[in-house]
């Protein structure tokens, strides 16, 4: 009998097929592309609806069994993956019990049915409304405030509202730039059934939210057959005084009673939505001066930049339950059966306005970095010549001209470790605007 399995991986780049290729049982397992990887990691343009036509018309023409269809990536993959394993059978959440994580208001009413405590005054607002602010005054948020899109696409168009300048700045490139998002958004929109109340509000809305903050992590997790299971929990740490992130690290540092509250509640909030047979990962704050948590959003994939933690301190990356799952298996993800304590992913940044890179490390410079620290990777975001604003992705402070995954026995080792390769990652630019 042959146990072989048809898996198709929307977005397959060479990185993560390598991957998944050292995941258990990934010797049965033929793994295809689907969509070419630039056009999922293109920021820019979601043509989502020609995806969804050629990603069919792909697997239709396969001569084959498909066992599987899964993704590691946010919008547009995220929201594809369900229209597609419906079409051809295999194994999902619905769109609608999706679509109540990753349409922001929907998320926040259906949160604040079971855990209202735990969420941030919130409201939906048109950014094409010139009474936008007096309708958000009257759900009772005032400046200041957090505003980002109905559905958001990393960090893209999020804005701390800390006066009327800002705000009217912020509804300035809404209403410049929210249809990148808001029409393939819609597209998706157009497949589920929806409410009435969250019908009406579709892609091209925003979201006002009260400000929150403090110890910022997430926990990994996966609903089989309506079982909910947290798995890991990995902080995210940023530089001292600014909004930057420093370093994911696995496994988290928070107090044992505020890790088992965070797995509580993300037991309560899945289970409540319906979410099932899938991956998801919940991004929380612990406020420690208050000693309150906060949910700040839910992802409907695992954390690509999680996956190397996981293999370096539990013996497997976390592609592992995205598999699985879509194979209708238990996920056999293990536990501390790795060679390192501790891991993370580092950021390596400049904090700049703007500059040109004139310089950036050898590729034998690099490899001697990997040789003296086993296990870790070095993956560079620049090349000579480039100028830093023209970096995607990036956040108002700094740019990450490198990113470092490390493993060590515990934390002061592994902050040494990158502290010393850090130390002889050697760029040199021009044109530098502090």
């Amino acid at each position: 009998m042959n146990d072989d399995k048809n898996i198709f991986v929307v977005g397959l780049n060479d990185f993560n097929r390598q991957r998944l290729q050292q995941l258990r049982g990934a010797e049965r397992y033929h793994f295809h592309g689907v969509i070419e990887p630039e056009e999922v990691y293109d920021t820019e343009v979601f043509p989502i609806a020609d995806m969804i036509d050629r990603a069919t018309e792909q697997l239709e023409a396969f001569d084959g069994s498909i066992d599987a269809i899964v993704g590691y990536m946010d919008f547009p993959v995220s929201t594809m993956l369900p229209i597609l394993c419906e079409r051809f059978g295999t194994r999902t959440t619905s769109l609608e019990s999706l679509l109540k994580c990753e349409h922001k208001y929907w998320s926040r009413r259906v949160q604040r049915e079971v855990i209202p405590d735990f969420i941030p005054t919130f409201t939906a607002f048109d950014p094409f409304d010139d009474d936008a602010l007096i309708r958000i005054g009257e759900a009772g948020l005032y400046i200041p405030f957090f505003a980002k899109p109905i559905k958001s696409s990393g960090s893209r168009l999020g804005f701390h509202i800390a006066s009327l300048e800002t705000f009217y700045l912020a509804i300035e490139q809404f209403r410049d730039q929210i249809g990148l998002i808001a029409d393939p958004f819609n597209t998706v929109l157009e497949h589920a059934r929806l409410p009435p109340e969250i019908a009406a509000v579709d892609g091209h809305f925003c979201m006002a939210e009260e400000i929150i903050g403090g110890w910022q992590c997430t926990v990994e997790g996966y609903v089989y057959q309506g079982e909910v299971v947290s798995y890991g929990i990995v902080d995210s740490l940023r530089y001292p005084q600014v909004l930057s992130f420093f370093h994911y690290r696995y496994p988290s540092g928070l107090p044992d009673y505020v890790q088992d509250k965070m797995v509580e509640l993300t037991h309560t909030v899945m289970s409540h939505i319906g979410y099932d047979n899938a991956a998801f990962n919940i991004e929380y704050y612990w406020d420690e001066v208050q000693d309150r948590i906060w949910l700040l959003e839910i992802n409907t994939r695992i954390s690509q930049s999680h996956c190397d933690l996981f293999e370096k301190v539990d013996g497997v990356s976390n592609q592992q339950v995205t598999i699985d799952l879509a194979l209708g298996k238990r996920p056999d993800m293990p536990s501390r059966q790795g060679k390192f304590s501790m891991a993370a992913k580092f950021f390596y940044r400049v904090f700049f306005t703007d500059a040109v890179v004139t310089r950036v490390p050898t590729t034998e410079e690099l490899e001697a970095l990997k040789a003296e620290f086993p296990g870790t990777m070095i993956d560079l975001q620049v090349h000579e010549g480039q100028r830093l604003s023209t970096l995607p992705e990036q956040d108002s402070y700094s740019f990450a001209l490198a990113l470092v995954w490390m493993g060590a026995q515990n934390e002061e080792e592994l902050l040494a470790n990158y502290e010393s390769l850090a130390s002889r990652l050697h760029f040199e630019y021009d044109d530098i605007i502090s």
